[in-house]
């Protein structure tokens, strides 16, 4: 086992995001290696966002985000379980890093689940379409993939986080649930952008 050095430590806190003591935990039982500690710690933070999940959310912000010479806007409506967190910095950090990734991003959609079934099956009949010839054993195989990568695409909680993109936005959000010990949701957005 390698030794839990602080610079280790304050190395794993700035990849991650997580508190102090939680990151001297990870890496012991991570014996010292800071890849497999992150792991665990994403681990943590999302066991600990599904608690959360049930809990209701009437408090939070409107934040906006206007980039590119005022070229592209977003508004987004980010919930919390209270005012306290609602004024937090990590919570108002959060929010702003959201708009930036919607921005960047593009989402049609928050997740899977607001997608319109009329939508999917137009997505569906296109990769039917774009799979013609191909033997009827694999069709169904391609399509269904075709639309998992496509949802992946057009869903804000899929798409890879804009300021770390080996992690999703949904990741993302449940570490900073995790640190701050809140439900935390993402009510809805909208982006804007010049001539559209």
């Amino acid at each position: 086992m390698s030794e839990i050095t602080a610079a280790k430590v304050n190395e794993l806190r700035r990849r991650s995001g997580a508190g102090f003591v939680d990151c001297k935990k990870a890496l012991g039982e991570a014996e010292g290696s800071i890849e497999e500690a992150i792991i665990l710690l994403r681990k943590k933070g999302s066991a600990t966002a599904a608690k959360k999940a049930g809990r209701e959310t009437h408090a939070g912000i409107i934040e906006s985000y206007v980039h590119n010479g005022g070229r592209i806007g977003v508004l987004l409506e980010l919930n919390c379980e209270t005012d306290f967190v609602a004024r937090n910095e990590d919570f108002r950090e959060l929010a702003a890093d959201i708009c930036l990734h919607i921005a960047a991003s593009n989402p049609l959609y928050l997740s899977r689940d607001s997608v319109p079934q009329p939508v999917i099956d137009q997505e569906r009949e296109i990769a039917n379409a774009q799979v013609a010839g191909k033997p009827q054993a694999v069709v169904e195989k391609i399509v269904e993939g075709k639309i998992d990568k496509w949802l992946s695409q057009v869903c804000l909680l899929e798409q890879p986080f804009a300021r770390n993109q080996d992690i999703r936005l949904e990741e993302h959000l449940a570490s900073v649930v995790a640190r701050i010990g809140e439900n935390i949701r993402i009510g809805r957005f909208v982006r804007y952008q010049l001539g559209e």
